[in-house]
């Protein structure tokens, strides 16, 4: 069969489609469309009218590649943190509902991390031991701690990269006291990660989805979506060169980049703040960069369907 998967998320709607044969599978089509539906609402937990018609326009946009890769069997369209929180949440799948005959799947926080868990182990096989899986996203972030091959712990915070840009001001570059005032927090919103990994090291970060696909962007000096990875492995010398020449860069020097995404420039200083602390908080020493996320964790439960 072939599947399409729409995963829209609060800064991007990501599509996949892929063929599935005999417990295996092959990608036809990987893309995303910026959707950015926590601009404007997000702190107030509401979806704005500019949001919906983004939205609309993402979806359609991915029915017409959906109708020129052809022979599609099954759509499923998932939507996560931005729509989850909104109180007009309803309002917003069936007008999705009503202008492209889509039906949006609206998940919680757990089980937008239980299907990461599913597409991350799509990409490793067997999971590294005693590894934190880590998926940055515009509304929330998932922390998925893995044992013998299989979740031990996670949890999803609301601690989106739009949520900062929506609640802090952020100067151009960023000035020492913002940087401070964001770490804090990510700080005293991660109190449970904290508690969860006191006393113990990570034996590695495994970092998915939009900020480690353009940190492996940058480091590779590569246009996004331009070279599918399914891992690849990061040093943390490497993130920290990228990392600090990044948060102190401004918009105009960012938007110049090759690697860089127009909707990631200003989510990715907060993102790689975010990432730094993670690192130095918990001591880890070393990242592997995956493509695979939610949309393949759908995949995955298909093709053991």
């Amino acid at each position: 069969m072939r599947l399409a998967v729409i995963d829209l998320g609060t800064n991007t709607c990501n599509l996949l489609i892929a063929d599935i044969n005999n417990k295996t599978y092959e990608i036809c089509y990987q893309g995303k469309v910026g959707v950015k539906l926590g601009k404007g609402g997000i702190h107030k937990n509401l979806l704005t009218q500019e949001a919906f018609d983004r939205a609309v326009s993402a979806l359609k946009a991915h029915q017409q590649t959906i109708t020129q890769v052809g022979g599609v069997d099954k759509i499923i369209a998932i939507a996560t943190s931005a729509v989850r929180d909104a109180s007009n949440k309803d309002t917003f799948a069936q007008t999705l509902l009503e202008e492209t005959g889509i039906s949006l799947t609206i998940i919680s926080g757990e089980e937008e991390a239980r299907l990461i868990f599913e597409g991350v182990k799509l990409a490793f096989g067997n999971l590294p031991n005693n590894s934190l899986i880590l998926d940055i996203g515009g509304g929330s972030n998932e922390f998925i701690q893995i044992r013998d091959n299989s979740v031990h712990w996670k949890e999803s915070f609301p601690l989106g990269m739009a949520r900062v840009v929506e609640n802090f001001a952020i100067s151009d570059p960023i000035l020492p006291e913002e940087i401070e005032a964001i770490e804090s927090w990510f700080l005293v919103g991660l109190q449970t990660l904290w508690k969860e990994w006191n006393g113990i090291t990570p034996d590695g970060l495994i970092g998915c989805s939009g900020a480690f696909d353009t940190l492996a962007d940058l480091i590779d000096n590569t246009a996004p979506g331009t070279k599918l990875r399914v891992t690849q492995e990061i040093s943390i010398n490497e993130f920290n060169i990228v990392a600090e020449r990044i948060i102190h860069s401004t918009k105009r020097v960012r938007k110049k980049l090759n690697a860089m995404e127009p909707l990631r420039v200003e989510m990715i200083v907060p993102a790689f703040i975010f990432i730094r602390l993670i690192l130095k908080e918990l001591k880890i020493n070393k990242i592997t960069q995956t493509d695979f996320a939610l949309r393949e964790g759908v995949l995955r439960e298909w093709i053991n369907h």
